[in-house]
């Protein structure tokens, strides 16, 4: 006899080929093409764009498509140009809000690219708060997208933003000399966890490495392009995200899980979260085991 694989299962594996293939990706045209490719198909849509966002003028590039525009390889058929707030797809860039639209008929937003089609799916692409692009989908039935649909494309927006990133820290060029005290650095925070200390501070951390607080604010800036105290928070928040699903905390409290990581403070613990997460940390630690497996143990 046949065995029927669920809709469910079938959507995990195909969000599970997607978190492993990207190891593979050099590119973010690689990247934005497979979930177009073979993603989109395995979750059963019919038609997929990719938008990336142009910051200098402000309007959104189609990159990626599935479907009716992309006829062939790598090409898309009449590529349209939107601007930021425009149709629904430019409501989102705005927003940075995922939005699904259940009768694109009753929706004055709505724009038509190849063909009309009755209900879409929307998802922005954040990277470090900044709007990197959006993963829109439509259908021609009306509500054919709902909840869980919403749910998997998050995770895969997700996954791709995680990814884009990776790449993009991947080509900035060395750093020569000061290169030297950073890896000092980062073994300070990855062996020694001294992040934990909630007394850190960057003249202390300086001191430390045996350089000036101004040298290594200059250092840190020009590695990640953030503050002393973004770096530091970066990796407290890891500890916050792995310990908050880890059955060794599940009776500390979320303020003592935060504390825990070096945070001195509930409104500096939770303000730091929600800046480099874009959720609270309740928000965080409630999402369900499905979302937690591919957003918290990723390794891309």
């Amino acid at each position: 006899m046949k065995k029927v694989v669920s809709n469910e299962v079938k959507e995990i594996r195909a969000i599970s080929f997607f978190s492993s293939s990207l190891h593979d990706k050099e590119s973010i045209d690689e990247v934005l093409w497979d979930i177009t490719k073979n993603v989109i198909h395995e979750l059963g849509f019919i038609d997929c764009v990719i938008y990336e966002l142009d910051p200098e003028t402000n309007l959104l590039h189609q990159r990626a498509a599935y479907g009716h525009k992309n006829p062939a390889d790598d090409f898309i058929h009449n590529k349209i140009t939107l601007k930021l707030g425009e149709g629904i797809v430019g409501s989102v860039a705005i927003s940075k809000t995922a939005t699904l639209v259940r009768d694109t008929s009753a929706d004055d937003r709505y724009i038509v690219d190849d063909a009309r089609r009755l209900s879409e799916l929307s998802v922005p692409i954040i990277i470090n708060d900044e709007l990197f692009g959006v993963i829109d989908s439509e259908h021609p039935e009306k509500a054919f997208f709902n909840e869980r649909h919403l749910h998997l494309l998050t995770i895969i927006a997700a996954l791709c933003s995680q990814k884009i990133m990776s790449l993009k820290n991947k080509s900035r060029k060395p750093l020569n000399s000061a290169n030297e005290y950073f890896q000092k650095l980062e073994h300070l925070m990855q062996v020694d966890k001294i992040y934990q200390n909630p007394n850190l501070s960057l003249s202390s951390t300086a001191d430390l490495l045996g350089i000036s607080a101004c040298y290594l604010s200059s250092l840190i800036n020009s590695v990640i392009e953030g503050s002393f105290i973004d770096y530091i928070n970066a990796y407290r928040i890891a500890d916050v995200k792995s310990n908050l699903h880890s059955p060794g905390f599940h009776h500390y409290t979320i303020l003592s899980v935060g504390l825990e990581a070096g945070f001195n403070s509930k409104s500096t613990f939770y303000n730091a979260f929600k800046k480099h997460t874009g959720m609270s940390p309740s928000d965080y630690r409630d999402k369900d085991p499905f979302t937690v497996q591919f957003l918290s143990n990723l390794n891309i």
